[in-house]
């Protein structure tokens, strides 16, 4: 149960957060400042906050990230980005307007990664970052830790080999310090215009490894194929749960006439897609789900003859090369009651199939 707070500045929010073991601050007026503690919502002031505080709150933010203005929120009604208080951690910010007074939602992000092990990440998504070329996709809802997955890959990479590695993020999340790598974190609007951009210009910059924090648009992911087709080993995002419907929104995003060709290549480049949710579970706490797929000959040419649906089989029948489904990742949390059947059946992707097997 939190407690409340009574002097109410951005520096003893934070704090708090911290000292909690938040993932989530939620600055927003008409309503008590909260925070997200493993997936549950707790009122850490007694009152709602006026809009006069929550602007007070949004300035002190502001007054921290010294890099950025309220030009560009006064303007669009929204920004983006990330900023870093010494000793304590690492914020990614979204502040706007809503009702007409500013609000704002913090993620926490800590400086040091935690051991994979400790997230419960499979051993098998880790070994992706022996991988020399090729692209890896993380799906996901958003704030399914996604960023943490591939954080903890580039991680493995950087204390392992001696590789350039150039992330493309909106914004920064976990720094990365140099250690076996170079690592190079290019922050959109920051360091760069945009993703396809700083994209196009990795491609000189004599690089090994490319984290790209989100495929948004046609050109970005046209744009990441194409790397991943000359050598480079590319990892991003997209906001899809398993690898048929991963597969899928990248064709579907490109012009009919494309499409067949962008099979071809996909079959090619694509080695694993790894798609991940966060269920919450029986002891209050939440735990992640992973689909894992890696593309073998089979799996590419199931994508080259667009019989993307007979995926779940194949992925199902590999489980010997490290690959498991999300319906079977999720029954084995429920059998081994870190779950709850009401959450296995939500968090289904075949929720009739599940309600058989719970049975």
């Amino acid at each position: 149960m939190a407690e409340f707070i009574t002097d109410i500045n951005i520096q003893n929010i934070l704090n708090y957060a911290i000292s909690m073991d938040a993932s989530d601050v939620y600055i927003v007026a008409g309503c008590p400042i909260t925070m997200k503690v493993s997936g549950e919502m707790l009122k850490i002031t007694e009152q709602s906050v006026m809009p006069d505080v929550t602007k007070q709150l949004v300035n002190e933010i502001y007054s921290i990230y010294k890099n950025e203005n309220m030009i560009k929120l006064n303007e669009t009604g929204d920004a983006d980005f990330s900023f870093s208080i010494s000793h304590l951690g690492r914020f990614r910010c979204n502040a706007y307007k809503q009702r007409g007074s500013y609000a704002a939602v913090l993620r926490v992000v800590k400086f040091d990664l935690p051991d994979f092990s400790e997230l419960n990440i499979p051993k098998k998504v880790i070994e992706l970052a022996s991988l020399k070329k090729g692209l890896v996709l993380v799906t996901g809802p958003t704030g399914s830790g996604k960023s943490t997955t591939l954080a903890s890959i580039i991680d493995t990479i950087n204390h392992t080999q001696k590789k350039h590695i150039i992330t493309i993020e909106d914004p920064i999340e976990f720094i990365h310090k140099h250690d076996q790598s170079i690592v190079s974190q290019r922050e959109i609007d920051e360091d760069t215009g945009s993703y396809q951009i700083a994209l196009r210009a990795a491609l000189r910059q004599s690089l090994d490894v490319i984290l790209l924090g989100e495929m948004r648009d046609f050109e970005t992911i046209q744009t990441a194929i194409t790397a991943a087709e000359t050598g480079q080993l590319v990892f991003s995002t997209l906001h899809t749960v398993g690898a048929a419907k991963t597969i899928d929104r990248i064709i579907d995003v490109f012009p009919p006439a494309q499409q067949q060709q962008v099979r071809i290549q996909l079959s090619m480049v694509l080695q694993a897609v790894v798609s991940q949710q966060l269920i919450p579970g029986v002891n209050g706490e939440i735990v992640p789900a992973f689909e894992i797929m890696v593309v073998n000959s089979a799996i590419r040419n199931l994508i080259r003859e667009s019989k993307v649906f007979q995926i779940d089989n194949f992925i199902y029948q590999g489980q010997s090369e490290g690959m498991q489904t999300m319906d079977s990742e999720i029954l084995r949390l429920y059998n081994e009651k870190k779950i709850s059947a009401e959450n296995a059946l939500l968090y289904a992707t075949n929720k009739d199939a599940m309600a058989g097997k719970i049975r």
